[in-house]
C-alpha cells in the first residue's frame, strides 16, 4: 500500500507540473473533475452496496454511523471498520491529499515546494512514533473516529520526487546514480532486503526508511527506459492488472468473502482470516477472483472513465531531463 501512495503523489504531481509548464497554470476544476470521475463512482458504488448489505440485509444498524464517514472520505479516521470496507482507509487519504495538495501547489513558490514536503514528512515520521506525545499531543476520540496524523509520509515523498524530477537541474544532479542502467534492480533488492532485516513493526524512521527507498525504486525505473526490468513492467498482463488495480483492490475482500461462505470454513478457526481460510483452498477463490478482474475492468473502465489516466500512468513518457539515447 505504501507504495502505490508513493506512486500515487508522483503521477499526480507529475501531471500537475507538466500542464502548469505547458499551459502556464494547471486548471483545478480539471483535476478535480477527473479525480471525481475516476474515483467517486466506483466508490460510492461500494460503500452504498455493502452498507445496504449489512445494514439493511443482515440487519446490523449499528453500522447506519459509520456511514457518513465513509461518505465523507474519513474512514482512516474511524475506531473500527465495517466489513469488507478495510480498504477504504486508504482511500481516504488519497482524497484528503488531492483536497489540498494542487491547492498548495498552486500557492507555494515552486523553490518552498521541496523544502515543505521534507518537513512534513518529518512531522509526519515523528507523530507516527507518537513522540509528540512528551508534549502532551496526543490524537482525540470523539466517539467512533480518533483525530490522529495520518499516513501521509509516502504519498509526500512521492510528491517530492515529481519536483525533483521535474527540475532539469536536480534531475542532472541524481542522474549517475537513480538514472544508472542498474539502478532499477538495485534499489527494488535493497527494498526488498530492508523488507526482511527491519522491525516487523514499521513504525517511524524504519518506515520513513522504506518509503525512501520506494521512491529510490520508482526514480530509477521513470529516469530512463532502458532498465534491465523494462520488459517486465511492459508486459501485457501486468500493464492491465495496473490499469484495473483501483477495482481489484477495492473489491477483492468481497471476492474472499463470498468465497469463504460458498467454501465453508474449511476447518480453520474461527480467528483466522478471510485471506488465510481462502489460501487452504485456492479453487474457492479463483473463480470470485476473476470475477472481481472482469467486474473491476468494466467498472473502472467504463463507470469510473479512467481509461486515458490508466495508460498514462501504465506508460510514462521520457521525463523532460532525462539524456536522449
Amino acid at each position: 500500500m505504501d507504495f502505490f501512495f508513493v506512486l500515487s503523489g508522483f503521477l499526480i504531481t507529475t501531471l500537475l507540473m507538466r500542464e502548469a509548464s505547458a499551459n502556464g497554470r494547471f486548471s483545478l476544476s480539471g483535476f478535480y473533475k477527473r479525480r471525481a470521475l475516476r474515483i467517486l463512482p466506483v466508490y460510492f458504488l461500494l460503500i452504498s452496496t455493502v452498507g445496504a448489505y449489512y445494514i439493511w440485509i443482515k440487519g446490523q444498524a449499528i453500522y447506519i454511523d459509520y456511514m457518513p464517514f465513509y461518505y465523507l472520505f474519513m474512514a482512516n479516521f474511524l475506531i473500527d471498520d465495517l466489513p469488507l470496507l478495510g480498504p477504504t482507509w486508504s482511500l481516504s487519504v488519497e482524497e484528503q491529499y488531492y483536497l489540498l495538495w494542487p491547492l498548495i501547489l498552486m500557492l507555494l513558490p515552486r523553490p518552498a515546494l521541496v523544502p515543505a514536503l521534507g518537513l512534513s514528512v518529518i512531522l509526519c515520521t515523528i507523530a507516527g512514533t507518537e513522540a509528540f506525545g512528551i508534549f502532551g499531543i496526543h490524537g482525540i476520540d470523539l466517539g467512533l473516529i480518533r483525530l490522529s496524523m495520518p499516513p501521509y509520509s509516502p504519498i509526500l515523498i512521492g510528491s517530492a520526487l515529481a519536483v525533483i524530477l521535474h527540475d532539469r537541474r536536480s534531475f542532472a544532479m541524481i542522474w549517475p546514480v537513480l538514472g544508472h542502467r542498474l539502478a532499477a534492480p538495485v534499489s527494488f533488492a535493497t527494498l526488498v532486503v530492508l523488507w526482511q532485516v527491519l522491525p516487523e513493526n514499521l513504525l517511524g524512521w524504519p518506515n520513513l526508511v522504506m518509503h525512501l527507498t520506494m521512491a529510490a525504486c520508482l526514480a530509477s525505473i521513470a529516469m530512463r527506459e532502458d532498465h534491465p526490468m523494462a520488459g517486465l513492467l511492459r508486459f501485457g498482463p501486468v500493464a492491465r492488472i495496473g490499469m484495473v488495480s483501483y477495482g481489484i483492490y477495492l473489491y477483492h475482500l468481497i471476492a474472499l468473502h463470498f468465497a469463504n461462505m460458498l467454501g465453508g470454513d474449511g476447518g480453520w478457526p474461527r480467528s483466522a482470516s478471510a485471506s488465510t481460510r481462502a489460501a487452504s483452498s485456492p479453487w474457492r477463490t479463483d473463480a470470485p477472483m476473476a470475477v472481481i478482474g472482469a467486474v473491476s475492468r468494466v467498472s473502472c473502465g467504463l463507470i469510473a472513465g479512467q481509461e486515458g489516466e490508466g495508460k498514462l500512468s501504465a506508460r510514462m513518457p521520457r521525463l523532460q531531463g532525462a539524456p536522449e539515447r
